[in-house]
């Protein structure tokens, strides 16, 4: 098995690179922002199935870990894995699970409600503590914020970073103060 390849950049596809590693060129589906001709060391997970071999890359080893723990999920394979992987940062996964926010694991292409409260009844468990910033975690503020800007026609997946970030730098606060404090970091932001 590949372990870890390190290579150059030789070509970006919608959802693989080419990696030279040497006189080699090995597709590897990635959800990581590579630049052309840039030298990279990637974590290989080698999928196995009768028709194909498959490696998929990771910048970190705890990308890899989430994305086997995602592809361990009954109806969750490497495909839509990596769909969730390439549109949610991992911290905001991270959260998402820990929280129950099936909304945000929901908003991945080829992810629906009932894959997303999959993913979460499985998975709550492996990442509780793991990595995630759980001052908020318990309370309600957090969806409470993330509705109230939805309501406001707000996309919840354009949302989640900067209500997760004011709700855990302004512990205690109500929604009716974080919600100005929201939209000005949008404005902000654009």
């Amino acid at each position: 098995m590949i372990g870890k390849l390190q290579g150059i950049v030789d070509y970006i596809g919608n959802d693989h690179i080419i990696l030279m590693a040497g006189p080699v060129g090995y597709k590897v589906y990635t959800p990581e922002t590579l630049t052309l001709g840039t030298t990279v060391n990637l974590w290989i997970e080698t999928i196995v199935r009768e028709d194909s071999i498959r490696l998929f890359g990771f910048s970190t080893l705890a990308g890899q870990n989430l994305f086997n723990m995602l592809n361990g999920v009954s109806g969750v394979g490497p495909r839509v894995a990596m769909a969730i992987m390439g549109t949610i940062k991992t911290d905001t996964l991270l959260t998402a699970i820990a929280t129950g926010d099936a909304k945000t694991i929901a908003t991945a292409p080829g992810v629906g409600k009932k894959v997303a409260e999959k993913i979460i009844v499985e998975l709550k468990s492996k990442v509780g503590g793991a990595s995630i910033s759980m001052d908020f975690a318990g309370d309600g503020v957090l969806p409470d914020l993330l509705a109230a800007l939805e309501s406001l026609g707000y996309r919840r997946m354009d949302i989640v970073d900067i209500s997760q970030k004011l709700v855990s730098k302004n512990p205690g606060m109500d929604v009716a103060k974080l919600v100005p404090m929201a939209l000005k970091e949008i404005s902000g932001n654009k």
